[in-house]
């Protein structure tokens, strides 16, 4: 397998070196390039990255708000915010931006270099405490942004049939891990808690996207939690 090029994007240069001297010890991984703000990043890599890690809190326009422009200098590459922010608000306004994932500074190296793998087959990482302040406050109706965005809005009245019938397709199995999921649970947990494999949690995951109709763990959770679940 080809190396999974990096652009990393940090204002805090002692960070930024560190988090590139980490990475580069993995062998899945090589820089394709490194910026301290927005207007670097758009311009600094000839070839072009597989993954973005994104700080939010950048000189001039935040990461979050740089999205959209990275996006269309780098086509296809997948966008990963890491970031001190515990913000759910910053968490939503990133994920329907466009972001592929939502990571806090403070996880471990194992973890992070994990997430960028998944990141890249396409799947959706949040760190398990940021799922879980995000689906409260949706729960307690506290400000969280775009909010009525259609792929996270709850289900209008007149739609009531067809989530019935969605919900009534979920198995067993796949009401239990919803219900996890709302909970902020990752996928290792998950497996845990029911003491299936990891892989087996990962299918039934795919199954109630499909069922559903949705396409990240964000709208699972919103999803469950606009209905009482979890």
């Amino acid at each position: 397998m080809d190396s999974i090029k990096l652009l990393v994007i940090d204002d805090h240069t002692l960070f930024r070196r560190g988090l590139i001297a980490l990475l580069s010890q993995d062998g899945r991984f090589r820089l394709a390039g490194q910026a301290g703000d927005m207007g670097e990043a758009l311009r600094c890599c000839v070839d072009k990255p597989d993954v973005i890690l994104l700080d939010n809190h950048l000189p001039g326009v935040r990461g979050i708000d740089g999205i959209p422009a990275l996006k269309d200098a780098y086509a296809g590459a997948r966008i990963l915010m890491l970031t001190v922010s515990e913000n759910e608000q910053d968490l939503a306004a990133a994920m329907l931006a466009g972001a592929d994932g939502y990571l806090l500074k403070t996880v471990e190296t194992e973890q992070l270099c994990d997430s960028i793998e998944k990141v890249l087959m396409g799947e959706c990482v949040i760190s398990p405490d940021m799922m879980t302040k995000f689906v409260t406050a949706f729960r307690s109706k506290a400000p969280a942004p775009k909010l009525s965005d259609e792929s996270l809005a709850p289900v209008d009245p007149t739609e009531e049939l067809a989530v019935d019938s969605a919900m009534d397709s979920l198995s067993v199995r796949e009401r239990e891990i919803l219900v996890l999921i709302a909970r902020g649970d990752s996928n290792k947990l998950i497996a845990r808690e029911l003491d299936i494999a990891e892989t087996t949690v990962k299918v039934h995951v795919q199954h109630i996207f499909r069922k559903l109709n949705l396409n990240s763990r964000v709208q699972v959770a919103v999803y469950a939690a606009a209905r009482g679940l979890g």
